[in-house]
């Protein structure tokens, strides 16, 4: 979220956090499972996320926390265990990566359109083949559509506060949807910086206990879970799925506002990042955007008036909040690290560019393909974008709507 400023501190001090630490992003994430306390945890290890699998199991056996540990033979049976848990009123938490993912696909889904507001860890990895364990966001952006509330963390520190903000988030009312927490595999998943934890107390008074309003084993007041649904009610029942999405947009931001408020935070749907007079922008997730806010500091220096956005929730989609950050801008560089094979360029481009065109005057829009199977983005590639966008900017037009960086002939 950035550096914090001397009343944050004081804030952050007033919820009573500990001592920086020195923590990967999987760890991180571990130890926000512990201060949340999960009644049900059922995960299967797979690269980069086995670390949180094997920090919180190693939490469970020591005793510190009371969770329910279930460890299943595959992460089909992960998110199987997870929606019956979820079903009977346990608050519900897994991990996973990339082709773990992929295997859970059918019940990925079972469980968005059940509105079991479980809580899922996802390390950022390729999506094979060929197998390949490093990042790129294939995985979670095939699942886009599944019905799952999608967070994007820049940082370990980032990963850590959007886990416990994603419980309130998956089991406020008006929601009723669960959230995939995404980090980047090994960028941060692995690397080791300083996260300040918020202390146990802190964590647990906002969670709040959970209490599920139609629990399956609520024998007094009987329902059904998973029915067969047919012409007479499905569309129905796919309607209210998506106003929940549509709703939870709304709702959010009031969730994360009582987050800031309580722990001295400034979490958003969207991060804007020097675009106030911008006349470029670049668009990006996760990791990289910390790379590309020094390119962007260095180009300032410069004279170049460019800015960034860095969307945190890629669903629900902030689309009116990207309008209004990017209004003013004559050119918009969208980097993907993920390819929808469309031939139209990658996902958080395409969603992008959709939201701009209603715009009385919008910008000519680009998209750059990047760092896919892990490969690495340097700050000299986000210049060439740049540069790009600068020359884009004059011309009006566009000689070639997406872009591969990085990437050999």
């Amino acid at each position: 979220m950035g550096k914090l400023e001397t009343n944050e501190s004081i804030s952050r001090q007033t919820a009573g956090t500990k001592k920086m630490l020195p923590l990967s992003g999987d760890q991180a994430v571990a130890e926000a499972m512990r201060q949340i306390e999960p009644d049900v945890v059922a995960a299967y290890p797979i690269t980069p996320q086995t670390e949180i699998v094997m920090g919180f199991s190693q939490f469970v056996a020591d005793g510190k926390v009371r969770t329910e540990m279930i460890n299943v033979e595959s992460e089909h049976s992960a998110m199987s265990a997870c929606v019956g848990s979820a079903a009977a009123g346990a608050r519900t938490m897994t991990a996973t990566s990339a082709n773990g993912l992929a295997l859970m696909w059918e019940i990925v889904y079972i469980a968005a359109s059940t509105r079991l507001p479980i809580v899922m860890a996802v390390v950022n990895r390729a999506l094979s083949g060929p197998i390949n364990i490093h990042c790129d966001h294939s995985d979670t952006m095939g699942a886009r559509d599944s019905g799952w509330i999608q967070m994007f963390a820049e940082n370990g520190q980032e990963a850590y506060e959007n886990m416990v903000a994603a419980v309130r988030i998956a089991e406020h009312k008006d929601i009723r949807l669960p959230v995939m927490v995404c980090q980047d595999g090994f960028i941060t998943s692995h690397a080791v910086e300083g996260v300040q934890l918020f202390s146990d107390e802190a964590v647990k008074k906002f969670v709040g206990e959970y209490a599920m309003e139609h629990p399956l084993l609520d024998v007094d007041n009987p329902v059904t879970y998973g029915p067969l649904d047919l012409q007479d009610y499905y569309f129905e029942h796919k309607r209210q799925q998506s106003e929940s999405m549509t709703k939870a947009i709304t709702v959010i931001p009031s969730v994360l506002a009582e987050f800031n408020k309580t722990f001295g935070t400034k979490h958003d749907l969207i991060e804007e990042y020097k675009l106030a007079d911008a006349e470029i922008a670049l668009v990006v997730l996760s990791s990289t955007a910390g790379t590309a806010k020094t390119v962007v500091d260095d180009l300032r220096s410069q004279g170049v008036k460019i800015g960034l956005l860095r969307p945190i929730f890629f669903r629900p989609f902030p689309r009116e909040r990207i309008m209004k950050a990017l209004s003013g801008v004559k050119a918009v560089g969208v980097m993907d690290r993920s390819d929808s094979f469309s031939a139209m360029g990658g996902p958080l481009f395409n969603e992008v560019r959709s939201a701009l065109y209603d715009l009385p005057s919008r910008p000519v829009v680009k998209d750059f393909i990047f760092g896919l199977g892990g490969r690495d983005i340097f700050p000299a590639d986000i210049k060439g974008i740049s540069d790009n966008l600068l020359s884009l900017q004059k011309k009006g037009s566009i000689d070639q709507l997406v872009n591969y960086i990085g990437v050999r002939d």
